[in-house]
C-alpha cells in the first residue's frame, strides 16, 4: 500500500504509474503552497482519470486523492517558485527556484497522512541525476528523512524514489515501459512542469515556456530519449 507525492508533473505522474504497477492500493497527495506554477494542481485530476482509464487494474488500485494547504511554506519563502522573480542562480550556487525545506516538509506531511491511512510506502519523484541542484532531492536527504520519520512516528515507512538514479531520457523510457505510447502521450499532453505556469505553447514534449530550467530538462530528455529509441 503506497502514498504517492503527486504534483501533476512528469516525474510524479511516472511515479504514480510505477506505484500502480507494483502496489495493490495507491493513494495520492498534493500540496498547494502558493507555487507560481500552481496550474499543476489543476492537471492532477485529469492525470489520475487518464491513468485509471489506461489499465483496468490501475483503476481498481487507485484510491483517494488528498490535497494539503501549505500556504505558510510559500509565505516564508523568497524564491522564484513562489513569487514573480526572474529565475537565476542565487546564494550557495543554488538556483533561486529552490524552496528551502520543501521536500522535507512534503515528506513529513505525507508520512503523517500515511500513518493515519495505514500506508507503509511513500513514493516521491526526487532525482539526483537530472535535477536543478536542490539538496533535498539527494538520496542522502531522503534516506535521512526515512530514518527520522520512522523514529519519530514509531513506524516502518519505506521512502521509494524510483527516479533517483535516472536521467530525464530514462524517465521517459520508464513511462514507455510502464504504460506504452498511451502513458507517454498522457504525460506530454496533460502533465505540467514549467516553473512559470505557462501552458500556451504546445511542444513535442508538452506545454511550457521552453526556457525555464524545468522546461529545458524535460525537453532535452525527451529529445535524447526519442533519438535513442
Amino acid at each position: 500500500m503506497a502514498l504517492v507525492l503527486f504534483s501533476g508533473g512528469q516525474d510524479s505522474t511516472t511515479c504514480l504509474a510505477w506505484a500502480l504497477e507494483g502496489y495493490e492500493r495507491v493513494e495520492t497527495i498534493g500540496f498547494d503552497y502558493g507555487q507560481r506554477h500552481r496550474i499543476e494542481l489543476d492537471q492532477r485530476a485529469i492525470l489520475r482519470g487518464a491513468l485509471g482509464e489506461m489499465k483496468p487494474k490501475w483503476a481498481k488500485k487507485l484510491g483517494p486523492d488528498h490535497v494539503l494547504e501549505l500556504a505558510a511554506l510559500g509565505a516564508i519563502s523568497d524564491t522564484a517558485l513562489t513569487s514573480a522573480k526572474a529565475i537565476e542562480m542565487g546564494e550557495k550556487n543554488l538556483p533561486n527556484t529552490f524552496v528551502p525545506g520543501r521536500n522535507l516538509i512534503f515528506l513529513t506531511f505525507a508520512a503523517a497522512l500515511a500513518y493515519r491511512r495505514g500506508l507503509t510506502r511513500i513514493v516521491g519523484g526526487m532525482c539526483e541525476t537530472d535535477f536543478s541542484g536542490y539538496p533535498d532531492c539527494r538520496d542522502d536527504a531522503v534516506k535521512a528523512m526515512q530514518v527520522a520519520l520512522n523514529i519519530g512516528m514509531e513506524s516502518r515507512f519505506v521512502l521509494e524514489t524510483p527516479l533517483m538514479w535516472l536521467d530525464k531520457a530514462q524517465t521517459w523510457a520508464l513511462a514507455q515501459d510502464l504504460g506504452g505510447a498511451g502513458l507517454v502521450e498522457t504525460i506530454v499532453e496533460h502533465s505540467h512542469t514549467c516553473y512559470l505556469g505557462e501552458r500556451g505553447a504546445r511542444h513535442d514534449w508538452g506545454y511550457g515556456c521552453g526556457e525555464c530550467p524545468a522546461c529545458r530538462l524535460r525537453a532535452d530528455g525527451f529529445r535524447k530519449w526519442r533519438a535513442g529509441k
